[in-house]
């Protein structure tokens, strides 16, 4: 069953579903820039089933149009994954993101340390190659779109359901919350499964570096697939991903003493 959901014209929006019995662990997933619950939504069934509720927002200006985006900044994407948050109401509770979801788990994490318990990062996009953030920030006062960013995968079978330009107003603002977090790396503590691709054309490497170099946590993890490239829950190494993250956030809903 695939848990996320369309309103009546079509469009995606976000999702929840929560277990009867309030399990002691909860999971907010966070999909990617231009993209929708669609592409988290195998990730957060697969938490579900394995007993989580799930909280799945629709971020801002994602899922209507590329112009509904550019009007949508950083620190309403950050605003509305902490209402998502703050939805969660488990002992426990993860947040799982992918590419600027993984930013904004880094966020979130940073900003609300007693409600986040562990991350999951898939990919986090915290950092592009430093000639392509000066791109970002010239052309984004000139040219109003730029080519997709979402759909990079390896398996020519999948697909994103994602916008086909990528506004730059919107994607300006995101490179200015990015310094903000590295920034901020320091005050994260929580462990922290890293995912990541071995080939990535959207993501360089030096992102996830930059997490790990950054964080104070104790408990870290990374591991690398190479059946995949940028879109890690929706290509061919996604059931190995989905199988890494219930296990990680079992282990942190169910402390051995």
């Amino acid at each position: 069953m695939n848990l996320a959901e369309r309103t009546a014209d079509g469009r995606v929006r976000g999702f929840s579903r929560r277990h009867a019995d309030r399990p002691r662990a909860g999971v907010l997933v966070l999909h990617g820039f231009t993209a929708t619950p669609l592409s988290v939504a195998g990730w957060a069934e697969e938490f579900h089933a394995a007993g989580f509720d799930v909280e799945v927002p629709l971020l801002p200006g994602h899922g209507t149009t590329v112009a509904d985006c550019d009007r949508s900044t950083w620190a309403d994407w950050v605003a509305a994954a902490s209402a998502a948050l703050s939805r969660l109401r488990n002992d426990v509770v993860l947040v799982a993101g992918i590419s600027m979801g993984g930013a904004l788990a880094l966020r979130l994490a940073e900003l609300r340390p007693d409600r986040v318990h562990g991350l999951v990062l898939a990919n986090p996009a915290v950092a592009l190659e430093p000639w392509k953030e000066l791109a970002v920030a010239t052309l984004g006062r000139v040219l109003p779109r730029w080519s997709a960013v979402a759909g990079d995968l390896q398996d020519p079978a999948a697909q994103v359901l994602a916008y086909d330009r990528t506004p730059l107003r919107a994607l300006v603002s995101q490179v200015g919350g990015w310094r903000r977090t590295r920034d901020d790396l320091a005050r994260v503590h929580q462990p922290v499964l890293l995912l990541r691709s071995r080939v990535d054309h959207v993501v360089p490497a030096a992102s996830a570096h930059r997490v790990l170099a950054g964080i104070s946590s104790e408990e870290v993890t990374e591991v690398v697939y190479a059946n995949s490239f940028h879109e890690l829950t929706s290509d061919r190494d996604a059931p190995a991903v989905f199988a890494a993250s219930v296990r990680f956030a079992r282990r942190l809903a169910h402390p051995r003493p």
